[in-house]
């Protein structure tokens, strides 16, 4: 991995989950950490940047990581494409304008895979079903183009998530998590493989790598697991109309579901991502689901 010692990194979106551990990160490997985004990162100098205004200021930088972006699965509609473009595709645009050939790591997602039977290498086509991974999709094409190394994280949890913990959560009822059966294996990545993957990728070629845990695991022991309560099988199209239901509230309400079409689409297919590109960069992921078990504190 090329050194980032003395180096000075930016990092955008640092005052999210993802960014500010990547941030963190940063600073542990004596990199001088620039935190770019609307708020304050957990440490280091912070340069205001509205994705969806201006130009980011990279004066000094060495590096770029980009982590800025909108997230979510977002109720369905023009408006909410459109908040996710402005960040994912413009936001994009706006930030190559700014880096002027530095090294840029850009970080995309999973979600611009459709799901398919066995391990997706990063050559499959890309057809995000939902706004955010439409416009990840979008946005990584841009960054490709100008050279940039693409990782794609999928289901990304650690201390501090936002996103995937807490929405399983929700879906405890009646002391079970009710879920479309059967069981199945997913790819999941905890935040701080995540982390190095974006310190180590500085010296990668540019192109495409898929990031995760070294192993897939049980979609059912995990949701157990991160809620306390057995699961309980229910049929698909159950589900499928719960869902359906969450999409017309959230229509309404403008809140995500906790239980959305997208979501079910990531519960029933067994995403598995092929991760042998970025491990033959020498990348090694080292953390797991019971580390992060084994950290977290008692309820």
């Amino acid at each position: 991995m090329t050194t980032l010692r003395g180096m000075r990194v930016a990092v955008t979106g640092a005052s999210g989950f993802c960014g500010s551990a990547v941030a963190r990160a940063a600073a542990a490997v004596g990199a001088e950490v620039v935190c770019l985004g609307r708020r304050p990162g957990p440490l280091g100098e912070h340069r205001f940047w509205d994705a969806t205004r201006t130009v980011p200021d990279l004066a000094g930088a060495d590096l770029v990581l980009h982590l800025a972006a909108a997230v979510g699965d977002p109720p369905p509609g023009r408006a909410a494409a459109a908040a996710f473009h402005a960040v994912n595709v413009d936001g994009t645009a706006r930030l190559l304008e700014a880096t002027g050939g530095r090294p840029l790591v850009w970080v995309s997602s999973a979600s611009v895979y459709r799901p398919a039977p066995g391990p997706i290498d990063e050559d499959r086509p890309l057809g995000g079903r939902t706004a955010y991974g439409k416009t990840k999709a979008a946005g990584e094409r841009r960054a490709l183009a100008a050279g940039a190394v693409i990782l794609r994280p999928r289901a990304v949890y650690g201390a501090g998530d936002p996103h995937l913990l807490p929405r399983l959560r929700r879906a405890v009822r009646g002391g079970r998590v009710l879920l479309p059966g059967p069981d199945l294996r997913l790819s999941l990545t905890a935040v701080e493989n995540l982390a190095d993957a974006c310190l180590a990728a500085s010296g990668w070629p540019p192109g495409a790598y898929n990031i995760a845990d070294a192993e897939p695991y049980s979609r059912d022991a995990v949701v157990a697991a991160a809620c306390g309560v057995p699961v309980r099988h229910v049929p698909i199209p159950l589900a499928g109309a719960v869902a359906a239901v969450g999409t017309a509230v959230s229509r309404l309400t403008r809140r995500e579901p906790a239980l959305s079409r997208y979501a079910l689409e990531q519960l029933t297919a067994p995403v598995v991502l092929d991760i042998s590109r970025a491990r033959a960069r020498g990348w090694l992921p080292t953390r797991t689901f019971a580390d992060y078990l084994a950290a977290r504190p008692a309820a």
